[in-house]
């Protein structure tokens, strides 16, 4: 009998016990499964409610607050402000609408005169509250809720004043075509590191707009075919680094400065070609050039001053090529000389003074080129060449007065 078992029941074969055992088994895993894919799924449903909800919640924030910038009463167009800025803060996906929203009520007409029928009591307050809250946004660029990347649309805004003080602009912004009506605008300790900041076209009144030890390592500030109108424009101790670039293309000054005493230049450039002046000031007194490019190619001067009294070029560039000055002022007085290159190739100077009175040269070129002098004054009283180079050969003086100093005149000169 024993045998006969054996023999129905040969070794190996899989009894029904461990069948069912394994089915169990099988059935136990597929079942986890289930209940895992179950549990994704609903959490999933959760958080798409959760999210639904979330963004309901913030419409209706936004709705709330747009209403309120609407307002007539200027205390709930303060609430909307903190209110948008709140919602930009919270509401990561929408933050760039939010913004835009606040920049567009910088944009909307504004009447400052309080003696106009339009003007609005209280809407400086309101404005210029938008504008620090803002600026606030822009302090920390690596804060979860900085506004630093993001694009700022100011285009043909009215400021009456304002403080982007401390900023950091690493994104896009648009000041284009905005009027500056007067008051203070500061952009003092200011960074530049990326991005675009674009004044092309505004137009600045009798007021003054501040970059005083502002910091430009990248980026662009463009202020080409802007107006000033008896304005001061102040880069006082500002930085410039290897790749900042600032432009004056085409611009146009009537009277005011444009002051850039105490400047650092180790790169980058600042431009004024073809620049338009009239009576108008510009100052690099105190400067220090080591690397980068100054330039007022094609600038057209009647009257005023540009001035480097003071500045240490230890390298890089200054250009005046084909600048005409006409009853104007270029000086260096006390300026330091040992390195870089300051070029006048084909400048005009009609009645017009080009002084380098005190100046020490131990390195560098000054180089007049063919610049023509016809009327006023070439002086390099009290100069000391003590290296360097100092060329005029190829220069034309009708009429104009030379006085040469302690440096010997070129080869054939005559009085």
């Amino acid at each position: 009998m024993e045998g006969s078992a054996n023999a129905s029941n040969p070794a190996g074969t899989v009894s029904v016990a461990d069948v069912i055992r394994l089915t169990i088994a099988i059935l136990t895993v597929f079942g986890a499964v289930l209940a895992g894919v179950y549990a994704y799924r609903k959490q999933r449903i959760a958080e798409g409610d959760a999210h639904r909800a979330d963004a309901t919640q913030f419409a209706e924030r936004y709705t709330t607050a747009a209403g309120q910038l609407g307002h007539e009463t200027p205390a709930v167009r303060l609430a909307g402000v903190y209110a948008m800025a709140r919602l930009a803060d919270d509401w990561g996906e929408q933050r760039q609408v939010c913004i835009d929203v606040l920049c567009a009520y910088l944009r909307m007409p504004y009447e400052w005169d309080p003696e106009s029928d339009r003007y609005r009591k209280g809407e400086r307050e309101v404005r210029h509250t938008v504008i620090r809250v803002i600026r606030d946004h822009l302090q920390g660029p690596h804060e979860r809720t900085s506004w630093s990347a993001c694009v700022l649309d100011f285009t043909r805004a009215t400021f009456d004043g304002g403080d982007f003080s401390g900023s950091d602009f690493r994104g896009s912004v648009s000041f284009a075509g905005a009027d500056f009506i007067g008051d203070s605008v500061s952009f003092d300790e200011a960074r530049f590191s990326d991005g675009t900041v674009d004044f092309r076209g505004a137009r600045f009144g009798a007021g003054t707009v501040r970059f005083n030890d502002a910091r430009f390592s990248g980026g662009t500030v463009n202020f080409d075919e802007a107006r000033f109108g008896g304005s001061t424009v102040a880069f006082r101790g500002a930085v410039f680094g290897p790749s900042g670039t600032i432009t004056f293309h085409n611009a146009r000054f009537s009277g005011g400065m444009v002051a850039l005493d105490d400047a650092q230049f180790s790169g980058g450039s600042v431009s004024f070609d073809y620049g338009k002046f009239s009576d108008s000031t510009v100052t690099f007194n105190r400067a220090r050039c080591t690397g980068g490019s100054l330039a007022f190619r094609r600038a057209r001067f009647t009257g005023g001053t540009v001035s480097f009294d003071h500045a240490q070029f230890i390298g890089g560039a200054l250009a005046l090529d084909d600048a005409e000055f006409t009853d104007g002022t270029v000086t260096f007085y006390a300026a330091r000389f040992s390195g870089g290159t300051v070029t006048f190739d084909y400048g005009q100077f009609t009645s017009s003074t080009v002084t380098f009175h005190h100046a020490r040269f131990s390195g560098g070129t000054v180089a007049l080129g063919h610049a023509r002098f016809s009327g006023g004054m070439l002086s390099f009283v009290r100069a000391q060449l003590n290296g360097g180079v100092v060329s005029c050969d190829a220069a034309q003086f009708n009429g104009a007065g030379v006085r040469w100093g302690r440096l010997q005149p070129p080869e054939g000169w005559t009085t």
